[in-house]
């Protein structure tokens, strides 16, 4: 099952993030336990449980997420090869019931992912 929804709570600075992005729609921290060199979460501020509860009208901000995310790969140094990951249910890695992308970069993957 999944835990709480931590990521809410660093929206609402209930705990405390690295946060290297943040705006109306998006914030964008640091993960605590890093894949890469460089691994950050990417997720909406609407709380969105999983890719599977995507609704027509979360096109705007979804897209947004992708724009935040090439903006990111710029400013961390990462665009000459990253990767963008999102886990859908438990499944799949999911852990945290709030949609997220993860933008990882920093050194090589190899495919399939796993």
């Amino acid at each position: 099952m999944m835990q709480d929804n931590l990521f809410l709570k660093i929206i609402e600075r209930k705990i405390p993030a690295d946060i290297v992005h943040e705006d109306d729609q998006c914030l964008a921290f640091r993960d605590v336990n890093p894949q890469a060199p460089v691994h950050v979460l990417i997720i909406p501020r609407k709380v969105i449980r999983t890719h599977g509860d995507i609704r027509p009208e979360d096109r705007d901000v979804l897209g947004h997420l992708h724009v935040i995310a090439a903006q990111l790969a710029e400013k961390l140094g990462i665009a000459d090869g990253y990767r963008l990951v999102i886990n859908c249910n438990e499944r799949a890695g999911q852990t945290v019931p709030h949609l997220h992308m993860h933008l990882l970069g920093g050194r090589d993957f190899r495919w399939p992912p796993g």
